[in-house]
């Protein structure tokens, strides 16, 4: 198996003057440069010659062979058909690699663990569109997929927002979700000048590491989600006025401020106040009643 070689500049318009690549806004390209970026990736990631990977969105297949040289096996997703002949030349030395010309969204990726992994805990590497990067990373907690850690690369904004806590304006239902489902870690940030072309926007590698359980009990946890985007979408409403004017959920306004008093919340309260534990208690209260 051959070291990498792709990952710098020059190499990287070699390869994409060689095929005349163009650059597609819709799938939201930006190709990393960055050679140290590249190794820090991997090294967070914690691969190993045991692992299979994961990777989503390859490109060109700079990180894929970071990826191939380090792990056992590769499945590289990718949705753009341009993409295939490139990815077929780059990668042609590394026998320990699957390319597979699909949309993330739609690709079955339980069966590709059974397949490749026996069904054991997969590593998800990527550096996501950003267009994308919620409905990737949610489909992937809720889509009972077992999943040891996904290392990404996402806008810098979206890094934060995933591991804030109450109090802060990132704070959400981003936060809420990711940190349910596992422990959220920036491994590092990274300028616009790493990528080409540049994004307009500053990006950061993080780390989510699955929670062998979830950190909080919750009796019904699709309605403690309804409840938190409920109490997100109108932020600046208190969670009763939030709770009571979702179309996701049906519950009478005294009953909404019968829940928040039994749970010891100030009546005015707002959604952004409150603690994955205290969501998890507010939607046991909603069930046992």
């Amino acid at each position: 198996m051959i070291a990498p070689y792709l990952g710098n500049p020059k190499k990287t318009i070699e390869v994409l003057q060689k095929y005349d690549f163009v650059f597609q806004k819709k799938f939201g390209q930006n190709f990393l440069i960055d050679t140290h970026v590249l190794e820090k990736i991997i090294s967070a990631a914690e691969i190993t010659k045991d692992d299979f990977v994961l990777e989503i969105g390859p490109g060109i297949g700079t990180m894929t062979q970071y990826l191939a040289y380090a792990a056992r096996e590769v499945v590289a997703v990718e949705i753009d058909k341009a993409l295939i002949p490139i990815l077929e030349d780059t990668l042609q030395e590394y026998s320990n690699v699957t390319v597979l010309n699909e949309d993330i969204l739609k690709v079955d990726i339980k069966k590709l663990a059974d397949e490749h992994n026996n069904g054991k805990p997969i590593k998800v590497v990527a550096n996501l569109p950003y267009y994308i990067t919620t409905p990737i990373i949610m489909g992937l907690f809720e889509g009972e997929v077992p999943i040891e850690s996904i290392t990404v690369m996402v806008q810098k904004e979206v890094a934060d927002r995933m591991q804030v806590g109450p109090g802060t304006k990132e704070y959400g239902a981003l936060s809420l979700a990711v940190q349910y489902y596992a422990e959220p870690y920036i491994v590092a940030n990274v300028p616009a000048n790493c990528f080409m072309p540049r994004p307009k926007v500053g990006s950061a590698v993080i780390r989510l590491t699955r929670h062998a359980a979830p950190p909080v009990e919750v009796i019904d946890e699709k309605l403690m989600f309804r409840i938190i985007r409920a109490s997100f979408n109108q932020r600046r409403k208190t969670l009763a006025n939030g709770l009571n004017n979702s179309s996701e959920l049906s519950f009478g306004k005294e009953e909404i401020q019968r829940v928040i008093k039994a749970c010891g919340f100030p009546e005015g309260i707002r959604g952004e106040a409150l603690t994955l534990e205290q969501f998890a208690a507010l939607t046991n209260e909603f069930k046992s009643k």
